[in-house]
């Protein structure tokens, strides 16, 4: 807490419990501050923030008198990024920072990171935040601003002195990550996404270049040398420059790999020496994860040698390649790929592994790009035996002209369509057989279902428990 007078030059001592942007959960002692949404002016609930217990308000344009101290800025958003560090005792000076961004990978990346860096290390992202064996789940891959510091400042307080956090391109294009200083900038790889809010590929990749731009004179900027626009992220990146890929330039380069069903052998070469590293996580793709995280610890200190012992105690990823444990007669996999890329290369390596037949439950998110749908739904429909087409987080879109999209851009017929998501996973759990693998995509760990403009409670991993709990 702190009193109103320590954050503005103002005679006055209330004290301030927290910092608010969403006039509905304000309480007794919070600092509501009227930001400009993207559909709202928060303006326009001063008086219910009020009457919830706000004790002052923060605004950019004359609002009357009222009841409570008012403070004019001249940009409220602005304003919530310096208060909120300002008030949280400027969080990230005291946290060494890495950020991770990218199309695909980028949780699976941060999740490694953490995992690796120990009990120092918080994370925050598409699975949450966690830190000192807690975890606590959150709607958005970065959250708003008067969040993102009120979590910083508490995983300082727990001791930690690292924060990873996934830097997503809407919270860049939000400008909720403009004031960050990062040690280490990560981009795993480009492709189509988001579209809906960046309306081009060019403005979705300058988004993404932000993480890079705003690493320290003295940080890191790590990059994919395979990926279509290295030469963007290198010509704006800061920091020293370094590199993971196939090529003999890369600071980290993947010299090989073998592919198993159950692990992942990888040479890697880091100042002219191979290192045979064994790896829990599966999948080609996950080679790149793990040499973007390894190249982090690298970059951090952290000798190669304890690198390759840490890999070995590494557990699965959640909603990430998640093999289900509690079942043995057929295979089942828990993932959140959702775009065709991720869905391409998920399906690849199953197909490689598989005995019998892929059984795939898959949707598209409504209020998102349509115009991804078709090539979705072709590689799934090519890549997979059998296709069980529902919902995934429909909106306000009709779920079944959702799956129209999806199954136009083949003439394929290996499919059905069950748009009640828990009925279309008990499907494919019934009809697989031994052997089969079963993947359940788009969704991976996400706890809510948003129909229209409600969230619902709902869980993939639960569906799949209850499934074998009858």
């Amino acid at each position: 807490m702190k009193r109103l007078s320590e954050l503005y030059n103002i005679n006055d001592d209330r004290l301030i419990k927290s910092i608010k942007i969403n006039s509905k959960e304000v309480e007794d002692g919070d600092l509501f501050v009227c930001t400009m949404g993207v559909t709202a002016d928060r303006h326009d609930f001063i008086d219910e923030a009020i009457s919830n217990g706000a004790s002052a308000i923060v605004v950019s344009r004359d609002v009357g008198k009222k009841s409570v101290p008012v403070i004019r800025v001249e940009n409220t958003n602005l304003e919530l990024r310096k208060i909120s560090a300002k008030f949280y005792d400027y969080p990230c000076d005291n946290a060494y920072m890495i950020g991770v961004t990218g199309t695909n990978g980028k949780t699976t990346v941060a999740e490694i990171v953490y995992r690796l860096l120990g009990d120092t290390c918080a994370y925050i992202g598409t699975n949450g935040r966690k830190f000192k064996n807690k975890h606590f789940s959150m709607r958005n891959t970065t959250p708003d601003v008067d969040r993102l510091y009120m979590y910083f400042k508490e995983f300082i307080d727990a001791g930690c002195n690292t924060i990873c956090m996934e830097a997503s391109s809407e919270a860049f294009y939000r400008h909720r990550l403009d004031d960050i200083k990062y040690d280490v900038g990560i981009v795993t790889n480009i492709t189509e996404d988001h579209l809906n809010i960046h309306k081009t590929i060019e403005n979705y990749v300058d988004c993404k270049c932000q993480l890079v731009k705003h690493v320290k004179d003295d940080g890191y900027s790590i990059l994919n040398s395979s990926d279509k626009y290295f030469d963007k992220f290198k010509k704006e990146a800061n920091g020293n420059i370094v590199s993971y890929g196939y090529k003999d330039s890369d600071t980290l380069k993947i010299e090989d790999y073998t592919l198993k069903r159950d692990k992942t052998i990888i040479n890697f070469r880091y100042n002219n020496k191979i290192y045979e590293v064994i790896s829990p996580l599966l999948g080609s793709f996950n080679v790149d994860n793990l040499a973007a995280s390894i190249l982090c610890l690298l970059c951090k200190g952290i000798g190669f040698e304890k690198i390759v012992e840490r890999i070995k105690k590494l557990k699965q990823i959640e909603g990430r390649m998640e093999r289900m444990p509690f079942v043995s007669k057929y295979t089942v996999i828990l993932d959140y790929a959702h775009t065709t890329d991720a869905l391409d290369n998920i399906l690849t390596f199953l197909d490689m592994i598989k005995e019998t037949r892929i059984i795939t439950v898959t949707g598209s998110a409504g209020g998102r790009e349509k115009s991804k749908r078709p090539g979705m739904g072709k590689v799934v429909l090519e890549k997979s035996d059998y296709v069980i087409f529902t919902m995934d987080d429909p909106r306000f879109e009709d779920p079944n002209k959702i799956i129209d999209d999806l199954v136009s851009g083949s003439d394929k017929t290996n499919y059905e369509r069950i748009v009640d998501r828990k009925k279309a996973i008990y499907k494919a759990l019934d009809i697989a057989e031994a052997k089969d693998i079963v993947l359940i995509a788009g969704k991976g760990r996400d706890d809510y279902m948003a129909i229209d403009d409600k969230y619902l409670p709902y869980c993939d991993y639960d569906v799949i428990k209850s499934y074998y709990e009858q």
